[in-house]
């Protein structure tokens, strides 16, 4: 039996969300075979270069020390592990990681999305939404899951963390709904738990994501469905407790990260004025029900966002994921809705406004392809479309590293980048909260490269740090290559030279 034409008119945005949807989902299986290098991947191949060394006691990721570290959560154990077993490289495994990442994102968008509609154009619109949604400037930080952000951050802790708390959010709506019973409720602590030790910034919006699922519950849940919750609560404080790699409320003391977060608080017109459209669809949610879960996420994100700019508390930030999700979802369903069930002005304005910004919002972001084509497989349209730079790879120098080596270095790039790989640096590329010495450790690698520095205090330094390697640009600053108490080991791209140190 042949459709009616007007059926197949109907379905069209349906099908058009679905099959763009399914290459987005393409393209990111690409980069999860290219593992796009921007950013901290080198903190996470370090992790588990550490973890396979000594499971139980693998010390501080980047540099000699003994200290823990946040960034040993069950998720990097358990790859360690599988890493450990296969033998497989950090690098295939972080491949692995990011492959699992992408499908719990994706399944957790689809089981949040279905707890507010059973349209079948909600879920492919709401991936769409949660992928292009955003601003007209380009924007990556891990946690936050646009197209350019996921193709640099896929494999990163905190891409599996958000899939998991969207799942939580799925299962605890319906376990409110349904009453479930204490075993459940302490299975969605445990959960909740995971959350927080494998990346406690998507931990704190999955928080805010349980109140705001509590909160706009329908009818209120009773007195035995709220012990429950307490009961999972209690769990989750439990696990926390317990967790032996590293003390997790430490880390709601002083953590010198807000410094690094204030980028976090600029440009947001450019970066995220797309994201108004979602911001009106909330405000008709909300019109409907004040109590809508969705506008009590956004409203408790943007509180809580706001508060990280007025107290100076930058990395208070990164709940940004709190407001824009609960936005660019509310968008989806308020066009699913119109374009499945509406009238004909509504679907057509609808679908017409979303349609345009996801465009805007995918040909910002268009120049991710550079990530996995070739230069000339690029179409020539997209070859201008802007990207943030890869960064480059430091292979002619990690040949002659051996995992364990400490290496001194001021260079932005080999300090990212080297630990990934198994040495160690003098100074770690990112604050750490539980590193005493970290000011020490800076104050020595500046010294080092300081051009008024004697020898005598380059060579302490090297002694009082264990320094065998150091590499630096070809002369700057720092003892110069013919010193006899180094040997040049390898020359770099960009002047740079790795140099053994042979005497000190």
């Amino acid at each position: 039996m042949t459709p009616h034409p007007l059926a197949l008119r109907a379905d069209l945005p349906r099908r058009a969300a679905t099959a763009a949807a399914l290459l987005l989902a393409v393209l990111l299986l690409l980069m999860v075979v290219r593992l796009p290098w921007s950013g901290d991947l080198g903190m996470h191949g370090a992790v588990l270069e550490r973890l396979r060394t000594d499971l139980f006691h693998p010390g501080n990721p980047l540099v000699d020390a003994d200290t823990p570290s946040p960034y040993y959560s069950p998720w990097t154990v358990l790859l360690a592990l599988l890493a450990s077993v296969t033998g497989w490289s950090t690098f295939a495994v972080l491949r692995l990681a990011g492959l699992a990442g992408l499908v719990v994102l994706g399944s957790g968008i689809r089981a949040f999305v279905r707890t507010f509609s059973r349209a079948r154009t909600a879920v492919p619109l709401a991936l769409l939404c949660v992928l292009l949604l955003y601003g007209v400037r380009l924007f990556a930080w891990s946690g936050v899951p646009g197209l350019t952000s996921l193709a640099l951050t896929l494999a990163y802790p905190s891409t599996l963390a958000l899939g998991m708390a969207l799942h939580l959010w799925a299962l605890l709506r319906t376990a409110v709904a349904k009453a479930w019973r204490l075993p459940a409720f302490a299975a969605l602590g445990l959960l909740l738990a995971l959350v927080l030790l494998i990346h406690p910034f998507t931990g704190a919006v999955a928080l805010l994501g349980v109140a705001a699922v509590l909160l706009g519950a329908r009818p209120w849940p009773g007195r035995t469905v709220l012990l429950r919750a307490a009961v999972g609560g209690a769990v989750t404080v439990a696990v926390l407790l317990l967790w032996p790699y590293y003390s997790f409320f430490s880390l709601l003391g002083p953590s010198g990260l807000d410094a690094v977060h204030r980028p976090l608080y600029g440009r947001l017109p450019q970066k995220f004025c797309l994201v108004a459209l979602g911001g009106a669809a909330l405000v008709l949610r909300m019109r409907r029900d004040r109590r809508d879960p969705l506008v009590l996420l956004c409203a408790l994100g943007l509180t809580v966002f706001a508060a990280g700019w007025l107290s100076g508390h930058y990395a208070w930030g990164r709940v940004l994921p709190a407001v824009l999700l609960p936005a660019q979802l509310a968008l989806a369903l308020e066009t699913a809705a119109a374009v499945e069930s509406g009238g004909p002005r509504r679907r057509r304005v609808l679908a017409a406004v979303t349609a345009t910004a996801l465009l805007a919002g995918a040909w910002t972001q268009a120049g991710v392809v550079s990530y996995v084509l070739r230069r000339e497989a690029v179409p020539p349209v997209l070859r201008g479309a802007p990207a943030i730079a890869l960064w480059p790879r430091f292979t002619w120098a990690t040949r002659r590293l051996p995992a364990g080596a400490t290496v001194l270095t001021d260079d932005y790039y080999a300090l990212r980048i080297l630990p990934a790989y198994g040495p160690y640096t003098v100074a770690p590329a990112y604050p750490d909260v539980f590193l005493r010495d970290e000011k020490q450790r800076r104050d020595a690698t500046r010294r080092y490269f300081a051009p008024a520095t004697s020898r005598a205090e380059r060579l302490g330094i090297l002694k009082e740090f264990d320094v065998r390697w150091v590499l630096q640009k070809s002369g700057g600053s720092g003892l110069p290559q013919d010193d006899p108490a180094l040997r040049t080991a390898a020359r770099g791209p960009g002047g740079l030279a790795l140099l053994e140190v042979v005497a000190r």
